[in-house]
């Protein structure tokens, strides 16, 4: 709750401030001149940095690895592209501050790290379906080593699926 209380009441609030007191010391018509000239700017920007990692997600697919990086830098992205196109100087400094290739990366590491522990923590909090408590095992579904007998697992459901519209 104090995100959004932070995002949707107190950001606009001091983009506002700062748009009306810039405007008293430049005059209305440049205010909006800068605000414009951001959007653009940061529009063309955000074409060619997207376009980059559009290709580099596309060379670790090729590579047969999966583009993880890229995933987290396109989400930034995206932000960034939001914030471009919000008017307002706050909104553009983190909108510019995301397009810039060596902070994005750190941000895109720091963001798969916040991920990577939640999946933990959701991971070690679940039950198995069966009812029973605890994490699974890395090794279910997988073939016995030779030589001993396979298990039932009771939590593997397999089947076909068909869409019939």
């Amino acid at each position: 709750m104090p995100l959004l209380v932070l995002l949707f009441i107190l950001l606009p609030t001091l983009e506002l401030v700062l748009l009306i007191k810039l405007g008293s010391y430049i005059g209305a018509l440049a205010t909006v001149a800068i605000v414009f000239v951001t959007a653009v700017l940061g529009a063309s920007m955000l074409r060619r940095e997207g376009f980059s990692t559009l290709m580099k997600a596309r060379e670790r697919l090729e590579s047969g690895e999966m583009p993880a990086r890229e995933v987290a830098e396109g989400a930034l992205l995206i932000v960034a592209g939001a914030f471009l196109l919000t008017p307002g100087f706050i909104t553009d400094a983190v909108g510019f501050a995301c397009l810039i290739p060596s902070l994005r990366r750190r941000m895109a590491e720091a963001l798969m790290k916040r991920m990577a522990l939640q999946v933990g923590t959701v991971t070690m909090q679940s039950t198995t379906f069966g009812g029973g408590a605890g994490p699974q095992s890395p090794l279910q579904g997988q073939s016995p080593p030779q030589g001993q007998s396979p298990q039932r697992d009771q939590n593997i459901i397999e089947g076909e699926f068909e869409r019939r519209d």
